[in-house]
C-alpha cells in the first residue's frame, strides 16, 4: 500500500514574533542569571512566552543558541556544568604564581565551627547556578547526578568521619519517584558507611509545600518509572524553581549554622590578610636580583 503525504501545514512564527520571544527570553535570563537552558524554559512557560511542551523547549533552546552566536546574549549568563576539561594550573614566572596566590587567598570559615555543612545537588547542570553561593560560604557542593556511586558516597562518608563533627547535609533534587528515592538512598548509604557519625539530612528542594506555595510548573509522573506506584500524578523538576530562589534556599540552609555576623567579620579579615599577602609579594618583586 502506498501512503500519500499529508497536507498538514505547520504555522511558522513571523520574524516579529520570534523577535518578541527572544526579547522576552533575554529579560528572563538577565534578571535571574546564571541559568540553565531548562530553567529558562520553565520560566518562559510561566510567563506565557512558549507552550509547556517539547516543541516549546526546542524553541527556547534554538533561540538561546542563536542569541549567543549573534552576540545578543552573553555566553556566561547560561550555566552548563555537565561538560568540562581538566588542565593543570601553570604560570609564566614565580612572580605570577605569587600574585595568583594572593588573589585567590581564602580564609577558612569553618575551621572553628561546631559542625560541617554540605550541599548535595542531584543535577550536574545546576551546579553553575548555586556554586557561587557555596563557594562564597566555603561549603562543599556535592553533585550526585541522581543516584550517587558507592565510591563517591564512601569518600564522602570518610570525610564526615574525619571531621568528628555533626554533619548537616542539605539535598536538592527533582520531585519525582526517582529524584525522591535518590535522596533517600544517599542518606541511607551515608549512615551505613559512617554509623558512628552524627548526620542530619534534609531535603530542601523540591518539596510538595514549595510546589503549592510557589505554583511551580509540573509535569505528569512517568508511569515507566518502577517507583511511581503510589507517588502521585504530578512531578516537578528542580529546574522549575527560579534560580534566584534556588540560591536563596542554599544560602538560607548554610546560614543556619553561622554565628550572627560571622560571615561579614570573616570577609573583612580575609580582605585584610589578602592585602598583606599582596604587599609581601610586592616587597619580594621590588628586591634587587643578584647579579650572575
Amino acid at each position: 500500500m502506498i501512503y500519500k503525504a499529508g497536507h498538514i501545514k505547520r504555522v511558522r512564527a513571523t520574524k516579529a514574533q520570534v523577535a518578541d520571544r527572544r526579547a522576552a527570553l533575554y529579560e528572563i535570563v538577565a534578571g535571574m542569571k546564571p541559568m540553565t537552558v531548562r530553567q529558562v524554559f520553565y520560566q518562559a512557560t510561566v510567563h506565557g512566552v512558549v507552550e509547556k511542551s517539547e516543541a516549546g523547549y526546542n524553541k527556547v533552546q534554538t533561540d538561546l543558541v542563536q542569541m549567543r552566536r549573534d552576540g545578543e546574549l552573553p555566553y556566561g549568563w547560561l550555566a552548563d556544568s555537565t561538560r568540562w576539561r581538566r588542565r593543570p594550573d601553570t604560570y609564566g614566572s614565580v612572580q605570577e604564581a605569587l600574585d595568583e596566590t594572593a588573589r585567590l587567598y581564602r580564609k577558612s570559615l569553618w575551621r572553628d565551627a561546631a559542625c560541617c555543612v554540605e550541599i548535595w545537588l542531584e543535577k550536574d547542570a545546576l551546579a553553575g547556578v548555586v556554586d557561587r553561593v557555596t563557594y562564597s560560604y566555603d561549603v562543599p557542593l556535592m553533585v550526585a547526578r541522581g543516584y550517587a556511586s558507592l565510591s563517591f558516597l564512601h569518600s564522602s562518608a570518610e570525610e564526615i568521619k574525619a571531621t568528628g563533627l555533626p554533619a548537616y547535609i542539605y539535598h536538592l533534587g527533582d520531585y519525582d519517584p526517582s529524584g525522591v528515592d535518590a535522596g533517600r538512598k544517599i542518606e541511607q548509604t551515608l549512615r551505613e558507611l559512617a554509623p558512628e557519625s552524627e548526620i542530619h539530612f534534609e531535603r530542601i528542594a523540591v518539596t510538595p509545600k514549595q510546589i503549592s506555595a510557589w505554583d511551580l510548573p509540573t509535569r505528569p509522573t512517568k508511569t515507566s518509572d518502577t517507583r511511581s506506584k503510589n507517588f502521585g500524578d504530578i512531578s516537578v523538576e528542580l529546574d522549575a524553581i527560579p534560580p534566584d530562589r534556588l540560591r536563596w534556599l542554599v544560602r538560607n540552609a548554610i546560614e543556619r549554622h553561622l554565628p550572627e555576623r560571622e560571615f561579614e567579620i570573616l570577609k573583612i579579615a580575609e580582605q585584610s590578610e589578602r592585602e598583606l599577602l599582596k604587599s609581601l609579594v610586592r616587597d619580594i618583586s621590588d628586591r634587587p636580583r643578584p647579579v650572575r
